[in-house]
């Protein structure tokens, strides 16, 4: 079996590219056939993918951060309707949150996620596609985790200005950060599968995974393989209650508490009625000041190499 390795050496605040002598040397113990190219600009991941679904590659390595599977997930997704051949889409986790791995099943270690590789346990997973308005781009994209929109989001671009700590700490630390300056919620009219709501909400996450942030668990019951996002809707609170509910997205205990809504739906569309909305896909920004946001599920779409997806 042929392995394309695709590694973004700027991914987890720069420290990907002393990684990548250790992932080959990890990848020829396990003996697995493998070529590895270096990613060079902004979607370079998912050109390389498209690429080498093109060339016959039957498994595409994402090693990175969520950044770069969403990247190499679009890539793949380009062709997944083309009469081309059809990857499996890997991981080795070196970025910074690492939430689509942590939510798929595959290892965070290098060596055990080398090991599941080898392994080559497939799962076919739903894939989600959003489109925005007053984003950067009004082109559709793919993502295989979430959408997080509100304080999720805002907290990821503070997220990004601290270099000095890595993983669950620096998101954490964001999270504390993010309370003092984004507390005032924007209205958003929700449509669920045509059924609405509407409410002043400080955090509406879409799941197709369980995980954000390096350890928020806001789709704890998600499975990526149902035909369903799950989401986890917060309208306004204090800033005090804020700091309190924290704890609860930590353990993914927040439904038990009064302030939280959840549900399931096959397509989501959010309209900021008054106010604006930050967004994130699978921990990238797509809008800082977005309007609309329309949200489908694509039942089983991809193949991935991984573990346990419950």
């Amino acid at each position: 079996m042929k392995y394309l390795v695709i590694a973004n050496p700027v991914c987890g605040h720069g420290s990907g590219f002393k990684q990548i002598p250790v992932i080959e040397k990890t990848l020829k113990q396990c003996r697995l056939d493998y070529n590895l190219v270096i990613t060079e600009r902004p979607w370079h991941a998912a050109d390389l993918a498209e690429q080498a679904a093109r060339d016959g590659y039957e498994v595409i390595v994402a090693a990175g951060g969520d950044g770069t599977v969403n990247e190499a997930l679009n890539g793949l997704m380009r062709v997944h309707s083309a009469a081309v051949n059809q990857p499996a889409l890997g991981v080795i986790s070196i970025g910074t949150g690492n939430d689509f791995a942590a939510s798929m099943g595959i290892p965070s270690k290098l060596g055990a996620a080398c090991s599941t590789l080898k392994e080559d346990r497939r799962h076919t997973i739903d894939i989600g596609l959003v489109k925005g308005q007053g984003c950067q781009t009004s082109e559709s994209r793919y993502f295989g985790n979430c959408v997080g929109i509100g304080f999720d989001a805002a907290g990821t671009i503070q997220s990004q200005k601290i270099t000095w700590a890595h993983g669950m700490l620096a998101y954490l630390i964001a999270a504390i950060q993010t309370i003092f300056w984004y507390y005032k919620a924007p209205n958003l009219e929700i449509d669920l599968d045509g059924e609405r709501v509407e409410l002043p909400a400080l955090l509406v996450s879409v799941m197709n995974g369980k995980r954000i942030g390096g350890g928020f668990w806001t789709g704890p019951e998600s499975l990526p393989d149902d035909g369903l996002f799950d989401l986890c809707i917060a309208r306004e609170v204090s800033r005090t209650r804020m700091f309190t509910l924290i704890p609860h997205f930590l353990k993914g205990s927040q439904a038990s508490q009064p302030e939280i809504q959840t549900a399931r739906a096959k397509h989501v569309v959010v309209t900021a009625t008054n106010g604006t909305m930050p967004v994130q896909v699978d921990g990238e920004i797509i809008c800082t000041e977005g309007r609309k946001l329309e949200i489908k599920i694509l039942p089983r779409q991809l193949e991935i190499v991984g573990g346990a997806l419950s």
